[in-house]
This record gives C-alpha cells, structure tokens and sequence, in this order.
C-alpha cells in the first residue's frame, strides 16, 4: 500500500495518542473530519493500523513481575515452530512473543502476579513442549519504556 504525507502524519498522531478527534487530528493534518475519517477507516481495512489499545501498567493490576524469555528446540522442525506459535498465542501470561535468529530461537516477554504464579507458567510451557531443549529466564528489574510507536520518518513520502 502506497503512503502519502498526510497518512503518515496521521499515523504518527494517532500512534501516540488514539484518543485524539477526527476534528483535532484534521486540524493537525490539514484535512476535514470526515476526511480523516475516510483516511483511518482505509488504514485500519488495510491493517496499516492492527489495533487500537491503550498500555494498562501491570503493576496497577497486581501483574508485579515481568520476564523474558529465551527458549531454544532441541530440532528446528517448521511444525514445532508452528505448534509452540500457536501455544503462546493463547496463553494470556505472554504479552509479546517474537520468533528470532540466532542461538535462541523464541524470546517471549512474560508477566505474572508473582514468582509461584510465573514457576506455574513454566512449567505448563515446557510439559506441553517436550522439544524445548533450553529455558531461559530474565526478570525485569525496571521497565524502562514501553511501547508500540513506530517512527513514521521511515516512511519514503515523509
């Protein structure tokens, strides 16, 4: 999908704050509200935009502990790789899971009400994944940002 100047604009807005109106973001863009109506409602149809959110604290929740995860296969098999996607795309504990190069082969961002709640965790994940040959655990001492925001001056029109 081909990007003009006001679409990467929009995006960039929108991405630090959704909660802006079609009025504020058409006064920031140059464009009415329908307009920028018209504009989101393609960016999201095209899945230029995946979602809408807003960034809950874990802490304000009880979530007191995160981790990341490094997870090595003892085989590097696609339906092992396929099967372990698809079991961390249901378990709510993993806020982010990115399949990765290197002597790793998943790093997961993990988070738990406490050290038992996490140890649970663990253990379900590696019960239901035999090929998992190394776990690896690191607890986020101090979440230093925390975001989606990506920078639009990467796009080519901008």
């Amino acid at each position: 999908m081909q990007l003009d100047r006001i679409d990467a604009r929009l995006l960039d807005l929108v991405q630090r704050n959704n909660r802006l109106t079609s009025e504020e973001l058409g006064a920031k863009v140059g464009l009415s509200a329908s307009g920028v109506q018209r504009r989101l409602k393609r960016l999201r149809s095209q899945r230029v935009i995946e979602g809408d959110v807003s960034i809950v604290s874990p802490k304000a929740i009880g979530r007191n502990v995160s981790l990341l995860v490094l997870i090595s296969f003892e085989r590097d098999r696609t339906d092992i790789v396929d099967r372990f996607k698809q079991t961390i795309r249901k378990m709510p504990e993993v806020m982010s899971g990115f399949y990765v190069t290197g002597q790793t082969d998943f790093v997961l961002l993990v988070t738990a009400n406490s050290m038992e709640e996490y140890e649970q965790f663990t253990r379900l994940l590696v019960d239901e994944n035999p090929d998992i040959k190394r776990f690896e655990s690191m607890v986020v001492l101090d979440r230093v940002k925390a975001g989606f925001t990506l920078p639009m001056a990467s796009i080519a029109c901008w």
